[in-house]
């Protein structure tokens, strides 16, 4: 048995009931093929590269298999024919399965509103060198 790395992005729009529905499809489409699901991680919602019909952001799932040559087409050809699958990827790879890595939350955006005033300093003013020096130190006269 092959070990293959499967990558597919689902419309965003989908509900999680049907999301769901669409991961566990795959997952039993591995098992009557004569595969089996290693691991099955779900990244969410992404930000795509460039737009892929119309949309922005894609729902992204990770799968590890193995199973027979013959596994990774009928995959891809499910994969092709399902209307909220935007992309996907099926890889073979070689050697041990990767540990699982926690995907990083980005943190939310911050709205001006709740940002913290940044504290306003007054412009600091320059002190006016005189243009000329000044001759207050003249000699005086003993006339004067």
């Amino acid at each position: 048995m092959n070990q293959y790395e499967v990558m597919y992005v689902l419309d965003p729009a989908l509900d999680d009931s049907a999301r769901a529905e669409m991961i566990s499809r795959f997952s039993d489409l591995v098992v009557k093929n004569g595969g089996e699901v290693d691991r099955i991680d779900e990244w969410g919602k992404r930000r795509l590269a460039y737009v892929i019909r119309y949309k922005n952001e894609g729902y992204y799932v990770l799968m590890y298999i193995k199973g027979p040559s013959e596994l990774p087409r009928e995959l891809e050809r499910n994969m092709r024919i399902a209307d909220s699958v935007l992309r996907y990827l099926v890889i073979r790879y070689e050697g041990e399965l990767p540990a699982k890595r926690e995907m990083p939350q980005r943190p939310a955006p911050v709205r001006e509103a709740e940002a913290p005033a940044a504290p306003v300093e007054a412009p600091v003013a320059a002190e006016a060198a005189p243009a000329e020096p000044v001759d207050d130190e003249r000699p005086v006269s003993e006339a004067e």
